[in-house]
């Protein structure tokens, strides 16, 4: 994921909202506490996450999107229903076909 200033980037762990051909749009999780703000969700990722000692949040306020061969599929996991359900409010989901 890149950094906001643009100065690099890392691996971390992200919630895919819409694939496409090449790639994926993706919301970024932190594991700093995001409590304080409306465009952060907490997300049990301690529960799927082998390396998590505590859940984490979700950022909700823009997608990044990842080519297919800059993402990493290290672990996966289907995302609660009750998350999904507020990432749905706030973002488009699904399939980008072109063509």
């Amino acid at each position: 994921m890149p950094y906001s200033d643009g100065t690099g980037s890392k691996v971390r762990p992200c919630l895919v909202v819409r694939t496409h051909p090449s790639g994926v749009e993706v919301l970024k999780i932190t594991s700093q506490d995001k409590s304080d703000r409306s465009d952060h969700l907490s997300i049990p990722t301690a529960g799927w996450d082998p390396h998590a000692t505590k859940d984490s949040w979700l950022d909700l306020s823009e997608t990044h999107f990842v080519p297919d061969h800059d993402f990493e599929r290290r672990a996966a996991s289907t995302c609660d229903s009750r998350t999904w359900k507020r990432v749905t409010r706030s973002q488009s989901t699904g399939f980008v076909y072109e063509g």
